[in-house]
């Protein structure tokens, strides 16, 4: 009698087939060929899982993913008022103006103040728009090793790969841009100076010793928090992202 191993077996090709269609969940239609010339159908839609999802799809969603999400948080922050009506991301005065605010209210600056604070979340504003081809070119030179790993970590992690590589960067984009809107406001320089000298005595701290690096710093943290809220919204909801690869490997993330 011949024998046949498995391997070698059709029956035993089509019930590993067979067999595999409940262990997966891919929802593909798929065809089993039997050596006896028929052809032996599976009939059932398969989800698509990770392992399915090549390296090129892989990077080609998160790209996609993520010049959705950036542009949709540089839309909404690079515009007048997006900063100043979002309470999420709106700069308030610096910590050692507002604790002298109400003196200056006292003194008839309020309307000075109010202008300041404007100027910071309008600054900001402008300064915002300055980064989209940093963004851009961060996607362009991600790496496959780069894309698996932020496709499978945390809801944010897309975010934090672009903190870790656009913020220098950035900060240097942003800083011209707010201090050319803040030289425009009196109290700016007249913060700067006193705080200079706050700064040597310790009452002032980091960022909050020039008017400029403050608004910078707050501009960042206001632009990476609503870029992680599209990261999140993406993840949650690949559907609605719009292109069929980015519904694709986003849409295996969570099988």
């Amino acid at each position: 009698m011949q024998n046949h191993n498995q391997t070698d077996n059709p029956g035993s090709r089509a019930d590993a087939l067979v067999s595999s269609y409940f262990t997966t969940r891919r929802r593909l239609l798929f065809w089993v060929p039997a050596a006896v010339g028929s052809t032996l159908l599976v009939p059932n839609a398969f989800a698509l899982s990770w392992a399915d999802i090549s390296n090129q799809d892989a990077v080609a969603g998160l790209k996609g993913a993520l010049s959705s999400s950036t542009a949709a948080a540089i839309g909404k922050l690079a515009v007048e008022n997006g900063f100043w009506n979002n309470p999420k991301v709106k700069i308030p005065l610096p910590e050692y103006l507002e604790k002298a605010s109400g003196i200056l209210n006292a003194m008839g600056m309020r309307k000075q103040v109010d202008d300041l604070h404007l100027s910071l979340n309008r600054a900001a504003e402008k300064a915002v728009g300055e980064a989209k081809p940093i963004f851009v070119n961060a996607v362009k030179t991600m790496s496959v090793q780069d894309a698996k790993g932020i496709l499978t970590g945390g809801d944010t992690s897309g975010t934090e790969y672009f903190k870790g590589k656009t913020t220098d960067t950035l900060r240097g984009k942003f800083l011209p841009v707010v201090t050319s809107v803040t030289q425009r406001i009196g109290l700016a320089k007249k913060y700067n100076d006193l705080a200079a000298r706050g700064a040597q005595f310790g009452l002032v701290k980091g960022d909050d010793a020039k008017v400029e690096t403050y608004v910078t710093h707050r501009a960042l943290d206001g632009l990476f928090a609503m870029m992680a809220d599209e990261e999140k919204a993406i993840r949650a909801n690949p559907v609605a992202a719009g292109t069929d690869i980015v519904r694709k490997v986003f849409g295996a993330l969570g099988k």
